[in-house]
């Protein structure tokens, strides 16, 4: 929640889309910095995500391989996608993302962390969850600019795969890392 009593705190003055497409918009807006200097600010503005570190029954690893055409590659990492109007709550977001992404379904799915990937240049906020008793029992239900082909690695694997530079996904490499460092119990609860 914004602190506009912050010292440190900007002043909006006026607000405008410059640039919208499917997924983001950039906007435009006019500031007043705390000296009292008035300069513009364009960022990237999107709806909040989940990130879904998804478990099978045997320990796996459910990833994803797809084309990401900025970088002009297929990226290895984990099912990521908006949260829609019609998600009752973020872990039904999260549900919803493993399904249409993957085909697997997760018995049970857990919020592990929320952070502001970019927050410099976007307002962008992913939020984190880890799937356990994930098995392949739906049908993948891709967007219409999705190229996806699931996989399953183990998490070693695909820890050492991230420390080889071999994971260039910022989103995967934080979310393996976080769950090693903090999250094994919060992804045993229950949501």
């Amino acid at each position: 929640m914004p602190d506009e009593d912050d010292p440190l705190a900007w002043e909006t003055l006026g607000s405008d889309v410059a640039y919208t497409c499917p997924g983001f918009d950039v906007r435009h807006e006019d500031v007043r910095l705390p000296d009292g200097t008035e300069t513009d600010f364009d960022y990237l503005a999107e709806p909040e995500s989940v990130v879904v570190l998804p478990f099978t029954d045997d320990g796996d690893v459910v990833v994803i391989e797809e084309w990401r055409q900025a970088v002009s590659r297929v990226s290895r990492g984990l099912p990521v996608g908006g949260v829609e109007p019609e998600d009752e709550d973020l872990a039904a977001a999260a549900r919803r993302e493993l399904a249409e992404e993957t085909g697997y379904e997760a018995n049970r799915v857990a919020h592990l962390t929320t952070v502001e990937p970019a927050n410099g240049i976007a307002n962008s906020v992913l939020h984190y969850f880890v799937a356990h008793g994930c098995a392949p029992t739906a049908e993948q239900e891709l967007d219409h600019n999705e190229s996806i082909r699931p996989e399953t690695s183990t998490l070693d694997a695909l820890r050492e795969e991230i420390a080889a530079d071999g994971v260039f996904d910022g989103r995967t490499a934080l979310g393996v890392l976080y769950y090693d460092a903090f999250g094994r119990t919060a992804g045993d609860a229950t949501e």
